[in-house]
């Protein structure tokens, strides 16, 4: 009996430090994430040369950068650190598929040639929109048979109700919780001299 009770005593030490633990796994695989998605937004660059591309990539936003955020959804989706950001936390909430689509909608928009838009427009609705589509977006069944519909003669604003849902479902869930999240918050904080000066 007496071990226990010494192993009780010093419990709430080792709690501390599993939590320490664990919000350095959850930064780790945060910061893995992130490198992930990054290293994908930089590969469309292709007429940077590699290094180049990824370094500029690389740049971890000052905190008065990554504040401005908060202060729009849009701020935080126009910053390449922070759309990454958005999406790698979107993954850890296993609801990625959100902004993965509002981005193809994106591109999709840009999109000049006529048959490339009937292509990319029946790509988004097998990847998002369809029954049981890989990366099933959650819309109504009314929104998603206008779009079968309209996919048939595509044009620029096949999407554009489902995109508009989506976007609002992001800015009234999923964004509100990442600028409470650890890694955020990070982002926000003033770097340690220290860690700043550690290229010198």
């Amino acid at each position: 009996g007496g071990r226990m009770e010494r192993g009780g005593r010093r419990r709430s030490e080792p709690e501390e430090a599993d939590k320490g633990r664990m919000k350095r796994t959850i930064i780790k695989d945060w910061k893995a994430r992130l490198s992930y998605f990054l290293q994908n937004s930089s590969n469309s660059n292709k007429r940077k040369s590699k290094k180049a591309g990824k370094h500029r990539n690389y740049f971890r936003p000052s905190p008065e950068e990554a504040q401005l955020w908060s202060e729009a959804f849009d701020e935080l989706l126009a910053n390449k650190y922070g759309l990454a950001a958005f999406r790698a936390f979107l993954k850890s909430e296993f609801c990625e598929e959100n902004i993965e689509f509002w981005l193809a909608c994106e591109d999709f928009k840009k999109t000049k040639s006529p048959q490339k838009l009937t292509s990319k427009a029946k790509k988004i609705y097998n990847d998002f929109i369809e029954k049981e589509a890989p990366k099933e977006i959650n819309i109504d069944f009314q929104t998603k048979n206008m779009i079968a519909q309209n996919i048939q003669e595509a044009t620029h604003t096949c999407f554009s109700v489902a995109q508009k849902r989506v976007y609002s479902l992001m800015e009234n869930n999923s964004y509100p919780r990442f600028l409470e999240s650890e890694f955020y918050q990070e982002l926000c904080k003033k770097t340690p001299i220290s860690r700043a000066a550690q290229g010198t």
